[in-house]
């Protein structure tokens, strides 16, 4: 799955631009947190499992359990109603621009402690979201978002006793709306996706009693939602420095806190004590013009060339050579090197996890989800990977269920899931949705009002490029403050 040399094809029809890969994985860390302790390869059952994130999207990632709570008040401004936000720092001698520290654009650090790594940390709820540089731009998007509105409702004169949860409603559920609408029509077959959320769930939980909690299923967590590693691609057009694929994956692990060091090279990124930046290097920041089509929202002003802009890999079996070796922080690994380096390896990684959890095959899933399954055809080499015929015959009657669910979409989905991995994500989003406290599911009649452009709002229409211009101010010099 991860062999340098092969073709790595794009997205197409339509094209997904790659800023979504990441919102995805933002999705993940706001849905899942798996916080067992167990080694990689031990027996885990699913009683043992401990669910690290309410099973509900509902941005606990981003919210924490809010300003009250007197472990989570520290992500908080002292108004205890604004989000907490981060400022970079300016490299010396370089560019006006670059040389400056930036408020708004890094993630909030502790910046306290004897070590670097402890001032490094994100002083955020979920420090996963400081695992890539582009997941960490994205929960800053979010701090933006929210933080704007909360303005936007003091300045009206809301009391600040209703204040925050008010904001915090409106924040969810314009995301709820942006994934249902926007997001989950980019990855997931429209057609399953509009009988899940007009008809309902068949199969996953259908019929909850008022006061049950979402659950989050393993097939869900372990494979079907770890649809996003194939659409990574090994390098991006990060910005006006650091273009033409200059962005490598590399890069966008080493300039965070979490799997990283902030800091550029020499410093070794395994060594967490390396390097001189403790916030991200102003010549960092993102050019979100570059992750998202803004032309889609009637901002041709925001568009760039076709050879600047960063579109994601179709979601298929393969996925990119840098994937093949991890660093270790990315999996709360970091010092604690494994003994095997195949245990680097993200495709080992999650076939190794669904094997210590005995996840049902695809094969098995298909008969419970009654879909028609795989044809052994649907298993041969077109993917050009070096599989043995012996492997290959056992993937057409037991096949795990991650690489089914891509190989759905390869073969018969059009770079989205659709069958077993289609029904799998579609009925677990319509559940998380449905189980949030703010949910556009229970509240039918919501419409999204916050998108900056007037045809579009008046529309009901809200979408990852309406939640940023909103976020910034719909301004290219904060959605990309280096300039062009």
């Amino acid at each position: 799955m991860t062999q340098a040399g092969r073709p790595q094809p794009d997205s197409n029809n339509p094209a997904v631009p790659a800023g979504f890969t990441y919102l995805g994985q933002f999705v993940d860390h706001d849905l899942t947190l798996d916080a067992t302790s167990a080694q990689l390869e031990d027996d885990i059952t699913v009683r043992q499992l401990l669910q690290g994130r309410s099973p509900a999207l509902d941005l606990d990632s981003l919210y924490g359990l809010g300003p009250d709570h007197r472990f989570d008040r520290r992500y908080y401004e002292d108004d205890g109603i604004r989000l907490r936000t981060g400022i970079t720092q300016g490299l010396p001698g370089s560019d006006a621009i670059t040389g400056l520290p930036l408020n708004g654009f890094d993630l909030p650090r502790t910046g306290a402690g004897s070590l670097k790594s402890e001032r490094r940390r994100p002083l955020i709820p979920d420090p996963r979201n400081d695992e890539n540089l582009i997941v960490a731009q994205i929960h800053c998007a979010f701090i933006r978002f929210h933080n704007r509105f909360a303005g936007e409702l003091a300045d009206k004169g809301v009391s600040s006793a209703v204040l925050f949860e008010s904001a915090r409603e409106a924040v969810v559920k314009h995301y709820q709306w942006m994934l249902r609408h926007d997001f989950l029509p980019r990855i997931v077959d429209e057609a399953i996706l509009a009988e899940v959320f007009v008809k309902g769930r068949r199969y996953f939980e259908p019929t909850p009693r008022e006061q049950d909690r979402p659950t989050m299923p393993v097939e869900f967590s372990v494979a079907a939602y770890r649809l996003g590693h194939s659409m990574i691609r090994g390098a991006y057009n990060w910005n006006r420095i650091f273009d033409n694929g200059a962005g490598t994956l590399a890069q966008l692990f080493r300039f965070t806190g979490t799997s990283g060091i902030l800091s550029p090279p020499p410093a070794d990124p395994a060594d967490p004590e390396a390097g001189e930046f403790e916030r991200l290097p102003t010549n960092w920041i993102a050019d979100f013009r570059r992750l998202f089509d803004f032309r889609t929202a009637g901002r041709d002003d925001l568009g760039v060339p076709d050879a600047q802009f960063n579109i994601a890999k179709r979601i298929d079996t393969l996925l990119v050579n840098p994937l093949a070796e991890l660093p270790l922080g990315s999996f709360g690994g970091r010092g604690q090197p494994p003994a095997d380096a195949i245990e680097l390896n993200l495709a080992f990684r999650n076939l190794t996890r669904a094997n210590m959890m005995r996840l049902a095959t695809g094969q098995q899933m298909a008969r419970h989800l009654d879909v028609k399954p795989l044809l052994a055809s649907d298993f041969d080499d077109r993917d050009g990977a070096l599989l043995s015929d012996g492997l290959r015959r056992r993937l057409v009657d037991h096949c795990p269920l991650w690489f089914y669910v891509l190989r759905e979409a390869e073969v018969n989905g059009g770079g989205r899931l659709t069958g077993v991995g289609g029904r799998i994500v579609a009925e677990v989003f319509h559940r998380a949705i449905e189980g949030s406290r703010h949910s556009i599911v229970r509240d039918p009649f919501w419409r999204p009002f916050l998108s900056p452009v007037e045809d579009r709002r008046s529309k009901g229409v809200f979408e990852m490029t309406d939640l940023l211009l909103y976020a910034f101010e719909g301004s290219a010099d904060l959605l990309n403050p280096l300039g062009t």
